[in-house]
């Protein structure tokens, strides 16, 4: 079963904070009213008085623990919801732009603002745009999160055959760079794999290519409104849109543009993501 951290997330801070405000207003005003009951008893000491209060005011442990956390739970969750949301790479469908065990940030800000766990856009701040590195929810299966490049735009034509992409009829640029030398997908070797730049409307970044390796699909898409064309940077090893179709607009998640940890490769930490 997936495990949705959004959801508990969710749930925890609103738990917190409803018997937070429970105590605040319905038990708090009866403690402070007993407080004051007990200060008025001169037959006590005043140091009798003053510790019999402090022990009336204090709070049942429940309402102690959600007072401390909900404040910390309810910024973590406005920081992941609309600010930016950590990912793991878990696979090598982005290399070389992404590496497995990269950690990295998404831009929540960048595509709208979405509700959590109902993912339903309250305000738009943007659209994606051709060449963006973007997280999104796989449409076969919204729990799972998958990170592909924006090849193609509502209404784009995108084709791609022999490893040449086209869009809109016109040839992607590729400049070779020769031999891929960088690190590999573990129990991957890239053997043989060619590093290559591409131009993608301006968007300059690396893909890489197996010379000889068939990628499984070829073909031509015509992207429908509303949806996205995405591919991974690792062309002849990414399960993308042209085997499982397009990107609904529903189910982004927002911009990756950052690596802020890769345990295994300290000197990526800081990475721009483009």
């Amino acid at each position: 079963m997936d495990f949705d951290f959004a959801l508990l997330l969710v749930v925890l801070t609103g738990v917190s904070g409803a018997l937070w405000l429970l105590d605040f207003l319905f038990l708090a005003p009866g403690r402070r009213r007993r407080a004051r009951a007990v200060e008025a008893m001169t037959a006590l000491s005043e140091e009798e008085r003053e510790a019999r209060a402090r022990d009336t005011l204090r709070e049942s442990t429940p309402v102690e623990y959600a007072r401390s956390f909900f404040p910390v739970l309810f910024v973590i969750l406005l920081f992941r919801s609309f600010v930016a949301e950590p990912f793991k790479i878990p696979s090598g469908s982005m290399m070389p732009t992404l590496l497995v065990g990269d950690f990295i940030l998404v831009n929540k800000f960048a595509y709208g603002l979405r509700l959590p766990v109902l993912n339903t856009r309250i305000l738009a701040t943007g659209e994606p745009r051709r060449g963006d590195v973007f997280v999104f929810r796989y449409p076969k299966n919204p729990k799972e999160d998958y990170i592909k490049r924006v090849i193609g735009l509502p209404g784009d034509t995108i084709e791609y055959r022999n490893k040449t992409l086209f869009v809109n009829g016109q040839q992607i640029a590729e400049t070779d760079l020769g031999a891929y030398v960088g690190p590999t997908e573990p129990d991957r070797p890239a053997n043989n794999a060619q590093l290559k730049q591409e131009d993608l409307a301006g968007v300059q970044h690396k893909i890489l290519e197996m010379p000889g390796v068939w990628v499984g699909h070829e073909g031509t898409w015509t992207v429908p409104q509303g949806q996205y064309f995405a591919m991974g940077d690792n062309r002849d090893n990414s399960a993308d849109s042209r085997f499982w179709g397009f990107v609904p607009e529903e189910n982004l998640v927002g911009r990756a543009f950052v690596i802020w940890m890769n345990f295994g490769n300290l000197t990526r930490i800081g990475t721009m993501i483009k």
